[in-house]
């Protein structure tokens, strides 16, 4: 169990290391911005992201309906 745990600290530290560098400057960050608000980009990716949330709720609400509906009809007497 010992290596595993010497394993997994060395792939976390390798990991920091990869993040620290994926960092890109504040200009940059700023011209991304401006090109996803350029031509209304920005709200499609959010108008995207809403529908696939709301969609993946509403499957998972009627999945618990039904789940609800079929543990009521499994009980013991």
């Amino acid at each position: 169990m010992n290596l595993y745990k010497k394993i997994a600290l060395a792939f976390s530290f390798c990991l920091v290391n990869i993040f620290s560098f994926a960092q890109t400057p504040v200009n940059a960050v700023s011209q991304q911005n401006s090109w996803m608000n350029e031509g209304g980009k920005i709200y499609v990716v959010v108008a995207v992201i809403l529908v696939i949330l709301i969609g993946l709720f509403i499957y998972l609400f009627s999945l618990d309906r039904k789940l609800s509906k079929l543990e009521k009809g499994n009980k013991p007497t």
